[in-house]
């Protein structure tokens, strides 16, 4: 289904940005936590590929692309270049990254979904894997990083939500079948959009109703 969306060229191209632009917020954490040259590196790895490679091994796509596509395994390791020798100059363009970022989570969604899909799971599993491939990448680099992901948390901007609209619209697209290149075209670009407005508006899911904790927020 996916090679009848987009021609395989583009498809490749835009899977390479979109773990480009991740493995840049990766190899930023490292700095930011002043890892060293392999930590880097290895944060970048697991944020731009983490999310793929969790949804392959589900859905039984073995070996994961990740690993028969040196292009996917190199391009986070030119990320790692630069934001090794230029991360003062790429967090004065954090926000130019963040919406790159934005993009390549609307992408991400999509595309999982629709791999799922081919592979046989139902609407639901392949939207929950479509979400998957969207965000692991970034849990795990907070984990690794021995942070709380950021999905997580309520002091963070709207993330994995505009994922899962993202994955849902996938899914139902597929469901009446009238998934093509238009509509799926529009639920990336609606995902991009919802994370562009979360991030402009600092908008954050609710918390429980009538909380009574004693403990002191971090």
């Amino acid at each position: 289904m996916l090679q009848q969306l987009f021609s395989p060229s583009v498809l490749h191209t835009l899977d390479l940005i979109g773990i480009f632009v991740f493995a840049i917020s990766g190899a930023l954490l490292a700095v930011r936590k002043n890892f060293d040259v392999f930590g880097i590196a290895v944060l970048a790895e697991v944020t731009a590929l983490g999310g793929g490679l969790f949804r392959d091994l589900v859905i039984g796509a073995v070996p994961p692309a990740a690993f028969t596509d040196l292009g996917y395994f190199v391009t986070p390791l030119l990320a790692t270049v630069l934001v090794f020798f230029l991360h003062p100059h790429v967090e004065r363009i954090q926000i130019g990254v963040n919406v790159f970022d934005a993009a390549g989570l609307g992408l991400f969604c999509v595309v999982g979904t629709t791999k799922a899909y081919d592979y046989g799971l139902g609407l639901t599993a392949s939207a929950c894997l479509g979400l998957a491939t969207a965000v692991g990448g970034g849990v795990l680099r907070d984990v690794l990083a021995n942070e709380v992901p950021s999905l997580l948390r309520w002091d963070r901007d709207l993330y994995a939500v505009p994922a899962v609209v993202g994955a849902a619209l996938t899914a139902l697209c597929i469901r009446y079948d009238v998934l093509n290149a238009g509509t799926s075209s529009l639920a990336v670009v609606t995902a991009f959009v919802l994370r562009l407005l979360a991030m402009r508006y600092h908008w954050r899911a609710p918390r429980a109703w009538h909380r009574r904790s004693t403990v002191q927020e971090e």
